[in-house]
């Protein structure tokens, strides 16, 4: 497998960090049809011409947009919906900005591209698991409506699906008004017939696997501060 990484070098006016976010925030997303997952997803299921729909930059249309607007430095925090899907990310939001969501499902599940929804159903792959690449803001009330209509502008649809509260937990409220507190899956949804074999749920050598990865931090740390070191002394 090829992993890849990227920096930048750079001076920031401001940061729109998760650690901005705070309880009465309102929570927008943009409409997604995916990208790398959602084209693999296509292809292994013989599903091809749904990798058109994949095939656009309004993510970053979008970002342009509202970096570019006038009401900033009321946007708190811009974050994509990644690998782990809306249900992992929202809890590592969760996590680092303290705080807690109240989600509307059904206001989700109206972003999602319709032949994009139409595979994930076909295939058995949960919408709420895999990387949509939408666009996440977390912004105050005042704005929400002004952002809305902005991408509306630039044929970007866009909708508010929840609010920040303070329970440390994702909540979603679903189409029949029942609520249900959200944790993440070990895996993101599965969406090949390997992932499948595979699953989702958390491994039996959980713990040990745990114990390694730790390990492997800690080897890393002390392997950076070598290099250093050794960069200072020469």
């Amino acid at each position: 497998r090829l992993v890849g990484g990227i920096a930048a070098v750079g001076v920031c006016k401001r940061i729109l960090a998760r650690r901005n976010i705070i309880p009465g925030n309102k929570i927008l997303m943009t409409e997604g049809a995916g990208g790398g997952t959602i084209t693999t997803t296509a292809i292994y299921s013989g599903n091809h011409e749904v990798v058109k729909e994949t095939l656009n930059i309004k993510f970053l249309k979008a970002c342009e947009k509202l970096l570019s607007s006038d009401y900033t430095d009321k946007i708190h925090c811009m974050c994509d919906v990644t690998n782990g899907g809306l249900r992992g990310d929202l809890y590592e939001i969760n996590y680092e900005a303290k705080c807690g969501v109240l989600i509307q499902e059904k206001k989700v599940k109206e972003l999602v591209n319709p032949r994009v929804l139409d595979l994930l159903n076909k295939t058995g792959v949960d919408y709420l698991g895999i990387s949509l690449d939408s666009l996440l803001i977390y912004c105050d009330e005042k704005i929400s409506e002004n952002i809305i209509n902005d991408l509306k502008d630039i044929d970007i649809k866009c909708s508010e699906i929840g609010l920040v509260d303070d329970s440390n937990e994702v909540k979603f409220i679903f189409a029949d008004k029942k609520s249900a507190t959200i944790l993440p899956r070990f895996r993101e949804s599965a969406y090949t017939k390997i992932k499948k074999q595979i699953g989702e749920k958390t491994p039996e050598d959980y713990e040990q696997m745990e114990i390694m990865v730790k390990n492997a931090a800690k080897k890393s740390l002390k392997k950076r501060k070598e290099i250093l070191n050794y960069i200072n002394s020469n």
